[in-house]
């Protein structure tokens, strides 16, 4: 249906006259009025997700948009379920703005991810199958020649194997804590000699890729997890595989402060440790893994029906790795900002050309660095004897922080406000 006839559609007409009916009387008590924060949230995400369905982007920035969606729909889970999660267990009952208890919320948030997820797993589908007609192959163990199974060798020993830690789940070794947003390959395996069984782990760290590129011209990718699997005889000599799975845990995140504590700093410490093993909100399995290594690690983690979950495409967010700058044709035109011309002019004198008339900064279209340079030259300015600054997010290797210490060791008063309740690494 075209977007004509879906507007004349949604207008309801009465029977006798054929004309609109007339507008519903505002009433400034209900709850209609509001929209829902969370639904909201995740109609935006829904938004961000479509542009990755849509054609007239080059591919790799329509995976960029799916990685997007994905990584945001982590955070949703790690901060606002879990949220509404906590309030859920301790029996909270507070009503949001448009009269939903926590328990409604999280019904309709299932139902509105579901969704969601089924859209990007559809859309993941579609778009590695056409990066692979464009020249970006996610290749099999089967696939691989001679010459790739012999660099994997080397690679996997040097630079993946050292990083392992394969551990075997009975009595005598508990179930490990599996940190936030990690993968973990869960095994069962047989002895060759007395073929007795064992359940084992592999946690799959951060510091390594999902994916590793493979020599050659040719853009082709292999997952780690196939890596690891391919050389398990080095992890557990003696064992041959019987089935096995990935599943990747997300943890609640939400921080829980005293802001009358005295010491804050030290109260963020031990908040964001206790982050780290926060409880399990979602899990999340591979769709090759047996039901009974699933029901294994449900049982260790814990967890409701409603928050496990099997995928074909698992951890989405991880795949902007396979994003290339190798495939020009495969993404947005480069986009050089515009660095103001009045400061040129003024020889790069950010004072003189301000002095001269106010400038305003457009971002992203004008060049960040404008800021940059006005701080740095403030810093080291004779003139200036105080600075307040507002910050809101920095790098981990923020310029503007190094420009604002070296304003304070050069004697001037340095102030900045710091946003201590944003989310996730700011």
């Amino acid at each position: 249906m075209d977007v004509a006839s879906t507007a004349v559609a949604a207008i309801p007409l009465t029977p006798e006259t054929d004309a609109p009916m007339p507008p519903v009387p505002f009433d400034p008590q209900s709850p209609k009025r509001f929209i829902n924060r969370e639904l909201s949230w995740l109609r935006f995400n829904l938004r961000v997700l479509e542009e990755a369905a849509n054609p007239a982007h080059p591919l790799m920035e329509r995976l960029r948009f799916l990685s997007i969606s994905a990584s945001n729909l982590d955070e949703f889970f790690m901060v606002r379920v879990a949220g509404l999660k906590a309030q859920v267990a301790t029996g909270a009952s507070s009503e949001s703005p448009d009269r939903m208890t926590p328990q409604q919320q999280l019904r309709a948030i299932d139902k509105a991810v579901a969704d969601l997820r089924r859209r990007q797993q559809q859309w993941a589908e579609e778009i590695l199958a056409a990066l692979e007609q464009a020249g970006l192959a996610l290749v099999e163990p089967g696939q691989l020649s001679a010459a790739d199974r012999e660099w994997l060798s080397r690679e996997f020993q040097t630079q993946i194997f050292p990083l392992l830690s394969p551990l075997s789940v009975d009595p005598a070794h508990p179930f490990p804590f599996i940190p936030n947003l990690g993968y973990t390959l869960v095994l069962e395996l047989e002895n060759e000699a007395d073929r007795e069984r064992m359940l084992a782990l592999v946690i799959l760290p951060a510091q390594l890729k999902r994916f590793l590129r493979l020599p050659g011209k040719k853009l082709r990718y292999i997952g780690l997890v196939q890596v690891v699997l391919m050389f398990l005889d080095q992890l557990f000599p003696g064992f041959r595989k019987v089935a096995s799975g990935v599943f990747r845990v997300i943890r609640d995140s939400e921080l829980e402060l005293d802001e009358e504590a005295e010491d804050l700093v030290r109260t963020f410490k031990s908040a964001l440790k206790r982050r780290r093993r926060g409880s399990v909100v979602r899990l999340t399995f591979d769709d090759q893994i047996s039901e009974e290594l699933k029901d294994f690690v449900v049982e260790q983690l814990g967890g409701y029906p409603n928050d496990i979950f099997r995928f074909k495409y698992l951890g989405l967010s991880d795949y902007q790795e396979l994003i290339s700058d190798e495939k020009p044709a495969l993404l947005f035109p480069p986009y050089t900002p515009r660095f103001p011309e009045r400061i040129r002019d003024f020889g790069g004198d950010c004072f003189a050309a301000i002095g001269a008339k106010d400038i305003i900064v457009h971002h992203p279209y004008e060049s960040f660095e404008v800021v940059l340079q006005f701080i740095r030259q403030a810093s080291l300015d004779p003139n200036v004897v105080s600075i307040k600054q507002t910050l809101y997010r920095t790098s981990e290797d923020s310029p503007i922080v190094q420009a604002l210490i070296d304003a304070a060791e050069a004697g001037k008063s340095v102030t900045a406000m710091v946003e201590l309740k944003a989310r996730f690494d700011e």
